[in-house]
């Protein structure tokens, strides 16, 4: 019997370490993440707190751009066209913005609705109003030179209503 207590206590032990261990590793992942997000923010914003997006970041494959205005989170992907023009939209989608979850992750050469699952292609971005879409930044939101696009701050605050939800409710 006394083998027996033996082993089950050696069992709850071994599997507090793990849990513990897992919750360490989640933790530190989340920690990353965070700073990632705040070393990216605040490496793209200039004095006048207007996004900045080097033309040389801008690839097929979707760049995520997360700003904070007056304490809210937000996204600005940008994407080459199979075309070759640079598209910019607001990582939420028009019509599943307020559910928490209308953000876009790639998928392949698609963005998808992480909320209904629409499947985007990146020649639309920029180009589809309306309906679950990335919402668009359109040119004449933005000044676009050779170098860079910048959005300004002055437009990213007036688009902080579409991002009350964002990413919060699961």
């Amino acid at each position: 019997m006394n083998q027996q207590l033996k082993k089950k206590a050696y069992r709850i032990l071994l599997s507090a370490v793990v849990i513990i261990g897992i919750s360490a590793a989640l933790t530190a992942c989340s920690k990353k993440t965070e700073s990632k997000t705040d070393n990216q923010t605040s490496k793209n914003l200039n004095e006048a707190g207007d996004l900045v997006i080097p033309v040389s970041e801008i690839s097929e494959t979707a760049n995520f751009y997360p700003v904070n205005v007056d304490g809210k989170d937000m996204e600005v992907l940008a994407v080459k066209a199979p075309d070759g023009t640079i598209r910019t939209a607001f990582n939420t989608c028009q019509i599943c913005y307020s559910s928490g979850r209308g953000y876009y992750k790639q998928q392949g050469d698609l963005l998808v609705c992480q909320n209904c699952g629409n499947r985007f292609s990146m020649d639309l971005v920029e180009v589809e109003s309306g309906g679950c879409n990335p919402w668009p930044i359109f040119d004449k939101d933005k000044t676009a030179t050779d170098e860079s696009i910048t959005i300004p701050s002055d437009f990213l605050k007036e688009s902080e209503q579409i991002f009350a939800n964002w990413k919060t409710t699961y």
